[in-house]
């Protein structure tokens, strides 16, 4: 059977991971990378004058929704049903109240100044439409140092249970990898798909990749670290001993040395300066009255001429009709508003399953700057709350917040635990790979999103039964990570495919009708798309009626 050339990089893939493929296909001659902009608003300033839009959720899907149809002209009413904007974009800091839809309720003490995102957190740099909006609202931007080699990797099943640092466990990696796939070509098992001319750039780009030695051997390297650092004097540099393969090879040592190769959680990563939260406060600055807040949706309805929404403002019954209607209210909120929506979006609604993040975050001593030398990133175990996620803001501050655990507990052992409990894990977790340190975490917050009215979910996990959003889901999210789907799974989901049309004059916005689940990108983009269709509508309309005049006689 051939080996194609094609064949060989998916190997070094799997053997080596994104990186390793990455740099092959480099070294080769072989790369074409690209990402996808937003598509432009198809309507003119004005264009929207005297339309009214009512937009059901203050979510960073309905605030862009608003943000934009107010540019064109319409006339945008945001129902928002808390006393604050930004949905699942939530900052916790001290003063704040966390309470569950039981009743549960936890008092956030932190000192002033600390905070924690119990939504989103990050920013990748290939989510140009939401930077683009802090850009234009004025929202401080910082980096958000999403991966550090100074962490740790920890299995139960490996190195006798003892964590190993990343840049350990990442650049041994590469050089065993090296040391085969020379041997291999060395050995001309590749002879037949490999030009002559590519072995030798091969040869060359494992020896750097490597590095390897003059026998194509790897036995170590700077990269990896030392056991003893170079200093001044006598003080010669001792390099670590690399880690035997057969370590390496461990699947959940390969799970957290390659999630920062995903696409979406690449460097460079930014957070806003002080909390996810000044995102959608900066909207709301900017919309002023167009929100109402403590606005609860009962009812959404269809009428001959648009659509007709009843809510409740502070408890007082009302009610609001307009021609076109943005529903960007998670489906778990919509499961439970009576409405009048055609067959397949209800049967959508009523059989859609969200994943129930959690994440808990404790206060603390920088331990892990001060005793580690890791500022910012992440730290993946094999079993308990992984991963551990270490602040990017006020380094070097006495203390700060650090998270302990942060993954889909939905349909999970782990979510069958009670608070007390989980929180015990969450410091197990730190004391794994951090020994002598789990004492040291204080005043604990546990958030899970299914438990938070409103939200009842953190993203979309199906659209009913054998409509998985994408394959590999779980895994992902165990990492708390975000994911760009297979387009070929999403393309054939009927119940994604019912959601991007608009049922009637009510259209559908939010991560979950976007191709990236789980981010603000995918709600933003979601509501340009949702702009664009009423825009089209309303350009319709109008020359419907412009028709309509012309031909009726005088």
């Amino acid at each position: 059977m051939g080996f194609s050339r094609r064949d060989f990089i998916y190997g070094v893939g799997r053997a080596g991971g994104y990186g390793a493929a990455f740099l092959t296909m480099r070294g080769m001659g072989l790369l074409d990378a690209h990402t996808a902009l937003a598509e432009p608003l198809h309507a003119a300033p004005g264009s929207g004058a005297g339309v009214k839009v009512v937009i059901l959720g203050g979510g960073i899907a309905g605030l862009v929704s608003a943000y934009e149809l107010r540019a064109l002209g319409y006339d945008p009413i945001i129902l928002e049903a808390r006393t604050r904007p930004g949905g699942r974009n939530w900052t916790v800091r001290g003063g704040d109240t966390v309470t569950f839809l039981d009743g549960t309720k936890q008092d956030c003490t932190w000192d002033p100044g600390h905070y924690q995102n119990f939504g989103p957190a990050r920013l990748p740099s290939i989510h140009k439409t939401m930077l683009g909006y802090c850009q234009k609202l004025g929202v401080p931007l910082q980096v958000e140092v999403n991966m550090t080699n100074s962490a740790y990797l920890q299995n139960d099943n490996a190195n006798s249970g003892k964590p190993v640092v990343m840049r350990q466990a990442l650049n041994d990696t590469r050089g065993h990898v090296s040391e085969l796939l020379m041997k291999c070509v060395n050995q001309g098992a590749l002879d037949q798909e490999i030009s002559a001319a590519d072995k030798d750039r091969m040869l060359s780009f494992l020896r750097i990749y490597g590095p390897l030695d003059d026998a194509g051997k790897y036995t170590g390297s700077d990269r990896s670290g030392y056991t003893t650092t170079p200093g001044a004097g006598n003080q010669v540099g001792v390099l670590s001993s690399p880690i035997d393969m057969h370590t390496l090879l461990d699947e959940d040592f390969w799970q957290g040395m390659l999630f920062a190769d995903a696409f979406d959680m690449q460097a460079t990563m930014f957070q806003p300066v002080g909390g996810m939260d000044r995102i959608p406060y900066a909207f709301a600055k900017s919309l002023g009255d167009i929100i109402t807040y403590e606005a609860v949706v009962t009812s959404l309805n269809k009428t001959p001429t648009g659509v007709k929404v009843g809510y409740t403002e502070k408890g007082q019954p009302k009610e609001i009709e307009a021609p076109y209607c943005i529903c960007a209210l998670p489906l778990t909120t919509l499961k439970t508003t009576p409405n009048d929506l055609s067959a397949p979006y209800k049967k959508v609604i009523a059989e859609c399953v969200y994943a129930s993040a959690y994440k808990i975050a404790w206060e603390s001593r920088r331990f892990w700057e001060q005793d580690y030398n890791i500022y910012g990133g992440l730290e993946f175990a094999s079993v308990g709350c992984s991963p551990i996620w270490f602040p990017s803001a006020d380094m070097f501050t006495p203390r700060g917040i650090v998270v302990s655990g942060y993954t889909d507990e939905y349909n999970s052992p782990f979510g069958k635990l009670s608070i007390p409990q989980k929180l015990d894990e969450s410091r197990k977790s730190i004391e794994r790979l951090h020994p002598g340190h789990g004492k040291e975490l204080e005043k604990p917050m546990y958030v899970t999103w299914g438990k938070i009215q409103y939200n009842k979910g953190s993203w979309i996990r199906s659209y009913g039964p054998g409509q998985d959003r994408y394959p590999g889901m779980a895994l992902t999210r165990q990492t708390g990570a975000g994911r760009h789907p297979d387009a070929r799974a999403t393309q054939t989901n009927p119940g994604y495919q019912t959601l991007i049309e608009p049922d009637g004059r009510i259209f559908f916005a939010g991560d979950h009708v976007s191709h990236i689940v789980g981010w603000q990108e995918g709600a933003a983009l979601s509501a340009l798309r949702a702009v664009n269709q009423i825009t089209a509508m309303t350009k319709q309309a109008r020359l419907t009626s412009l028709n309509a005049v012309a031909t009726t006689p005088a």
